[in-house]
C-alpha cells in the first residue's frame, strides 16, 4: 500500500495521519516543528507478519519512553536504512549514534530510545527518507541477548551481506504496490532470512541460523548476483557457482529447492530478457541501437538475442520497441 499523505487534507491533519501510519507498527511519540506545513510520503506493505515502511519526512523526533515499553511492548525489530539526511539515536543514558545515507540501525520496542533528525532547524525542503522492516522478535533465529550489540549501533549497509540486504528492501520497497498476495508470504520469509544472515554476520556467528536460512540466504546473494552482472555473456551457472565458492550441482539443488524448480540458467535468462523488455520501451535510451541494448543485457549476437526476445514476448526486439515507444514523445 502507498499513501500519501498530502491532498485534502490540512497541515496538521496530513502530520497526524502520517504519526498513524508510522506508529502501527514504531509505537512511540512522533514530533515536527514542520507539523504546521507538514507533507510526507509513506509506503506500507504487509508481508505476511513482517511490515515493509518506506517513508520521506521534514525534520522529525521519534520518542519511546519507558512508560510506553511497560505499556505496550509487542516484542519487535525495528530496521531502518537511511536513504536521504541523517539521524541521530540515544538509547539508555551512555549510548549515542548517528547516521547518514546507507547506514542500517536496529533498536527494539523493549527498550526506550529516543531519534531525532540531525537537522533539527532545517526548513521543510530538507527531507529525511528511509526503508525499513518490522518483524517480530519471535522470528529470528538469533537469541536476544546475542544482539544486545548491535541494537542502536551505526552498520553499513554499503557491503557484504548488508549491502545484500538493504538492495533487497529498495527493490521491495520499490515494488510493493505491485505485489501479489501469493508473493507477500513468501518474500516476509526471506526478509527474516536476510535479515538473520545479516545479523549472523555482524556477530560472526554463522553458527546461530538454522540450516534453511543459511541456505535461503545464499539463494539470494545469488539472485543479487547475477542482477548485477547481467551483462557479462559470460554469465553461466558454473561462474556464479565459483563466485560463491560451490560446486555446480550444489547451486543447482539449493537454487532450484527456493526457486520453485526455477534453474539458475533459466533465472538468467529471465531476468535478461526482463531487462531487455524495460530498457526496449525506455524513451531515455531510443537513441541506443537494438545491439546496444543486447550488448548491455549479455547478449552480443543479434540473432540470438532477436529470437531469445520473441520466444518470450511474442514479438521481435524491433516491434517491440516501435510498439512501445509510438506514444511516447522524443527527449
Amino acid at each position: 500500500m502507498s499513501v500519501g499523505v498530502e491532498v485534502g487534507r490540512s497541515a496538521q491533519e496530513r502530520f497526524e495521519h502520517w504519526r498513524d501510519l508510522v506508529g502501527r507498527t514504531r509505537v512511540c511519540d512522533a514530533t515536527s516543528a514542520h507539523a504546521d506545513s507538514f507533507s510526507a510520503q509513506v509506503r506500507r506493505a504487509e508481508l505476511g507478519p513482517v511490515a515493509l515502511l518506506g517513508t520521506s519526512f521534514p525534520s522529525a523526533r521519534f520518542r519511546r519512553t519507558e512508560r510506553m515499553v511497560r505499556q505496550s511492548d509487542d516484542e519487535v525489530y525495528h530496521l531502518t536504512l537511511l536513504t536521504a539526511g541523517g539521524m541521530a539515536l540515544r538509547r539508555a543514558d551512555d549510548q549515542r549514534e548517528t547516521f547518514g545515507v546507507g547506514d542500517l540501525s536496529l533498536v527494539d520496542s523493549s527498550h526506550p530510545y529516543d531519534m531525532h533528525s540531525l537537522d533539527v532547524g532545517a526548513p521543510a525542503e530538507s527531507r529525511i527518507a528511509g526503508v525499513g522492516v518490522d518483524l517480530p522478535a519471535s522470528l529470528l533465529p538469533v537469541p536476544a541477548h546475542r544482539l544486545r550489540d548491535l541494537l542502536g549501533r551505526r552498520l553499513c549497509g554499503r557491503e557484504g551481506t548488508g549491502a545484500l540486504l538493504a538492495d533487497f528492501l529498495l527493490g521491495l520497497d520499490r515494488r510493493a504496490a505491485a505485489l501479489q498476495p501469493a508473493e507477500t508470504g513468501r518474500l516476509g520469509a526471506v526478509v527474516v532470512d536476510l535479515v538473520a544472515a545479516w545479523i549472523a554476520g555482524e556477530l560472526d556467528a554463522a553458527d546461530v541460523l538454522p540450516p534453511d536460512a543459511r541456505q535461503r540466504a545464499v539463494v539470494e546473494d545469488v539472485r543479487a548476483f547475477v542482477r548485477r552482472n547481467l551483462h557479462n555473456p559470460g554469465l553461466t551457472p558454473p561462474v556464479v557457482a565459483a563466485a560463491h565458492h560451490l560446486s555446480v550441482s550444489h547451486l543447482h539443488r539449493l537454487f532450484t529447492r527456493y526457486s520453485h524448480g526455477e534453474t539458475v540458467a533459466a533465472f538468467i535468462r529471465g531476468r535478461r530478457m526482463a531487462k531487455a523488455h524495460r530498457e526496449l520501451a525506455d524513451p531515455a535510451l531510443r537513441a541506443l541501437p537494438i545491439q546496444g541494448i543486447a550488448a548491455r543485457c549479455g547478449i552480443p549476437g543479434a540473432s540470438e538475442f532477436s529470437r531469445a526476445f520473441k520466444a518470450a514476448y511474442g514479438l521481435s526486439p524491433r516491434e517491440y520497441r516501435q510498439r512501445a515507444l509510438s506514444g511516447a514523445a522524443p527527449e
